[in-house]
Formats: structure tokens, C-alpha cells, sequence
């Protein structure tokens, strides 16, 4: 059965099935940062924008020419604002890695459960949105939660915190112009690609490793197909959205940093004590808050 026979409840099921696998692999994905890990972070992050590039820019080209620059181009403001946004993914991204690499796994997945509500408060700062009671009640539970972690740790949670600043800070800047998401993911790419290449062929030249070969085959062909473990979710994610409610899609993004939380404890070893697991349960609290208020007015709105 072709896409366009395909009737709304088999379309909706279908985007459901790879929204869900989509953020299953994004949970995952540590474990292939991992296996990396005998290489710098920086190497790992210019390769990851070369070949997620260069696939994003194919895909693009392939479905739809050159139609997906044009339509971007054709808009004042959004090619400055991709710009930017491109340096927060970039940001994201190169934290992300250095973190996983240096044994912050649960670190990384505290950041993504308190995204969605940095995004919240960005939106209230920048956007002049305004909060309802419940969605306030849950912005002060994960405050709470990160200001105990905070007082055991005796430091801020640094990592979480910039992961969740920076992707909050890229949602902004992504919600303030209409693009498609993966032609927006094109642009942002290709801002990245020459600073990104530059930086492989300085190493090349003996500045902190080689571009190839320096870490073996196996690392070599890892480092290619990272950009398939960038590129491909971020398509399928693009996809499935558009054909679920947002609600759904706020309740599974929570299954990436459920499975990072449950990779750093059981897979890597990370130590999770008592006073975690508290500083974790209120954030919790506050994103089942969020969640149910954002699901009572999805449900609210249409009737």
C-alpha cells in the first residue's frame, strides 16, 4: 500500500511506531558514543557534522532539489537565525559526547528530563508567553530538584544544565522562524561543515590527530556512520511528528533520557544514590505535572 492509500488511523500508527523508535535510539545512543571513546571528543564532533551533513544535504536534494534552500532563502530572517541556531546545536552536541565520554551518562539524561521545562521558561522570558498554574507548580518542582542536587553535589549540575540551556535556546531560536525541520537541519549543516572540515584537516596536519587512520579501522568506519546515528533519527523524527498529536510527542521524548538514566546506572556504573534519586523524583514530579496538563488541554481544546 502506497503512502497516499494509506488512511489517517495507518498513517498515525505508523508515525507513532517510528516517533517511539526514533527516541528508543536516541536513548541508546551513548553506548555508540562509547565505543568511541578512544577518541577526542572534538575529532568526534567534526566528524558527526561532515557526514551528517553531507547525508542530510543528499537526502534533501534527492526529494526535493533545491526547492528546500529556496523556500528557506526566500524568508529575511532565516538564515541569520539558523546561523545561530546552529552554533547551539553545535554546542549540544560536542557537551553531549565530551560527557558521555568522560562518565556523566545520568548527567546527560538529567539535562534532557529538564529541557522541556527550560524551554517553558524561555518561553515565558523571551516569547511574553504566559503559564498556567499547574505548568508553574511544575516549573518550581524541577527548581527544586536541580537546588537539591545542587546542595548535595555541592556544585550546580553544570552538564544538565548546559544541555538543557543550549537545546532549549535551539528550540527558541527553531520555533521563531517556519522552516522544515530537516531542511532547517540542512542549513544549520552546512554552516557547520567548512569550520567542521577545517578543523579535520588541521589534525590531519599533526594538530591533535589524524583526520583518518589514527585510531584504527574500526574507529574510522564508527566516525562515518555517526552521522547516520545523527542524521537518520532526526529524519524519522521529522516524519513521525507531523503525522501524531503533540501531546504524544511531549509524553515519548521522555523515553531518550528514561534509557540514558537506566544505561548510566546498569550499564556504565554511574553511582546513583539516595540523595539523587530525590533530586531526580521531584523533577519527575514536575514533568508528570507538565505532562498531564498539556494532555488535559490537547483533549480540552478540540472540543
Amino acid at each position: 500500500m502506497s503512502a497516499v492509500e494509506r488512511t489517517p488511523l495507518q498513517e498515525q500508527r505508523r508515525g507513532l511506531a517510528i516517533t517511539a523508535f526514533t527516541f528508543t535510539l536516541w536513548g541508546l545512543v551513548p553506548v555508540y558514543w562509547h565505543l568511541l571513546k578512544a577518541v577526542p571528543s572534538q575529532q568526534i564532533i567534526a566528524h558527526r557534522i561532515i557526514w551528517s551533513t553531507v547525508l542530510v544535504v543528499a537526502w534533501l536534494l534527492i526529494s526535493n532539489g533545491t526547492g528546500w534552500w529556496k523556500q528557506i532563502a526566500a524568508q529575511p530572517r532565516a538564515l541569520p537565525t539558523l546561523a545561530l541556531s546552529s552554533m547551539a546545536i553545535a554546542f549540544n552536541w560536542g557537551l553531549y559526547i565530551w560527557a558521555i565520554n568522560a562518565g556523566h551518562v545520568i548527567e546527560t539524561s538529567l539535562g534532557y528530563f529538564i529541557n522541556p521545562l527550560v524551554s517553558v521558561v524561555l518561553g515565558v522570558v523571551v516569547l511574553k508567553e504566559r503559564l498556567r498554574g499547574l505548568q508553574w507548580l511544575a516549573v518550581a518542582c524541577a527548581a527544586l530538584g536541580v537546588t537539591w542536587l545542587t546542595v548535595d553535589a555541592g556544585t550546580p549540575p553544570w552538564i544538565a544544565l548546559g544541555l538543557a540551556g543550549s537545546f532549549g535556546l535551539y528550540g527558541l531560536l527553531r520555533k521563531m522562524i517556519s522552516v522544515d525541520p530537516v531542511a532547517g537541519l540542512g542549513i544549520e549543516s552546512l554552516y557547520l561543515f567548512l569550520p567542521a572540515i577545517g578543523f579535520a584537516l588541521w589534525s590531519e596536519a599533526g594538530h591533535g590527530g589524524g583526520f583518518f587512520g589514527g585510531w584504527g579501522w574500526r574507529n574510522d568506519l564508527l566516525l562515518i556512520l555517526g552521522g547516520a546515528v545523527t542524521a537518520l533519527p532526526l529524519i524519522g523524527f521529522a516524519y513521525g511528528v507531523k503525522r501524531i498529536p503533540l501531546s504524544l510527542v511531549g509524553i515519548l521524548q521522555y523515553i531518550a533520557p528514561s534509557l540514558g538514566l537506566l544505561l548510566g546506572v546498569f550499564f556504565f556504573r554511574e553511582p546513583f544514590d539516595s540523595a539523587k534519586a530525590i533530586g531526580f523524583a521531584a523533577i519527575w514530579v514536575g514533568l508528570l505535572l507538565f505532562v498531564s496538563d498539556s494532555v488535559y488541554r490537547s483533549r480540552k481544546i478540540p472540543r
